[in-house]
């Protein structure tokens, strides 16, 4: 069981509570209308009861937001690929298609419940029933490197590494169109999109809300109408390549919620069955937590994303 928390703010724009909420929050609609329902949300010092109430900015806001029942994730003997292990950590090649943690809609089957077999229930307790060991994630769709916590020690300096952005990680990225110049950095806020809660984006200069960004990328070869790019990242934000490449007009081939593949590339794509977004995790380097010893890992590309760069160069 968690903590709870309580936030607290102004509403900066005159419009229904719950997307005046939503937007001063960054919960979804949805979220906000379960916690007015359930009396958690107040205006102006009163209980706010409707979701669909006219608010107007400048208001004043309180959420209580409940701790939350995090089910308690349960062992399953599913293969992993084990890159390195030791007392402390283990180092895994996650496949395209596996989620990292339990969550709303991906109960089982996750790369938790597969350490948990593999690593008899001894993962770090710092991230939950539901997140035992997990200290960064990558998404569903994307194949790669993923370091996981066994002690709690070893939770707390990898988590501090990736606060101060000294863990190194490399990816790579096939995406649409050659970028020219051919190398360079991204760099700026990404947060929720204001029209899709479910997207990230990158926001004004000027935004207060998100959280700041940097990624390098440099072409390594140009392809058929695209180019296989490797990305450097200094911060780890949620879908920090998508959304990046996405805004330089270079979104990956694949990617089904920041891009379009470029009409030409998709009967390749179809043929060789390849729908995910073209990203992998190739390369993890770390101080090791415990040791202090420098520790670096490197993963080549699956198969699928193989044949996909081979098929594009010729």
């Amino acid at each position: 069981m968690g903590q709870g928390i309580t936030i607290t703010g102004e509403v900066t724009q005159s419009a229904r509570l719950d997307k005046a909420l939503a937007e001063a929050s960054e919960f979804s609609r949805e979220r906000i209308k379960a916690l007015i329902a359930k009396g958690h949300v107040e205006i102006d010092g009163k209980i706010a009861t409707s979701p669909s109430a006219k608010v107007l900015e400048g208001a004043s806001f309180r959420i209580a937001v409940p701790p939350a029942a995090e089910p308690e994730a349960q062992p399953q003997d599913i293969p992993l690929d084990v890159v390195y292990e030791d007392e402390h950590l283990i180092v895994v090649n996650k496949p395209a298609g596996m989620v990292v943690h339990p969550a709303a809609g991906n109960p089982d089957g996750t790369l938790v419940n597969a350490l948990l077999h593999h690593c008899h229930g001894r993962l770090s307790g710092i991230g939950g029933v539901a997140r035992p060991g997990i200290v960064h994630r990558i998404d569903k769709d994307t194949s790669g490197l993923l370091v996981v916590a066994k002690s709690d020690k070893a939770h707390e300096g990898l988590a501090r590494q990736f606060k101060d952005h000294s863990i190194h990680r490399r990816y790579l990225a096939v995406c649409a169109g050659h970028p020219s110049p051919p190398e360079g950095t991204i760099e700026g806020r990404i947060g929720r999109s204001d029209s899709n809660r479910k997207k990230m984006t990158l926001l004004e200069k000027n935004s207060s809300r998100g959280k700041h960004a940097i990624t390098h990328f440099k072409t390594l070869k140009n392809l058929d109408s695209s180019a296989l790019i490797e990305c450097r990242l200094e911060t780890g934000r949620t879908h920090q390549v998508r959304v990046h490449c996405a805004s330089i007009g270079h979104a990956l081939l694949g990617d089904p919620t920041y891009g379009r593949t470029p009409a030409k590339l998709r009967p390749v794509l179809k043929h060789l069955e390849f729908a995910r977004q073209a990203l992998h995790a190739q390369s993890l380097g770390f101080e090791h937590p415990v040791s202090g010893q420098w520790i670096e890992f490197s993963s080549e590309p699956p198969a699928d994303m193989r044949e996909l760069i081979d098929e594009l160069g010729r």
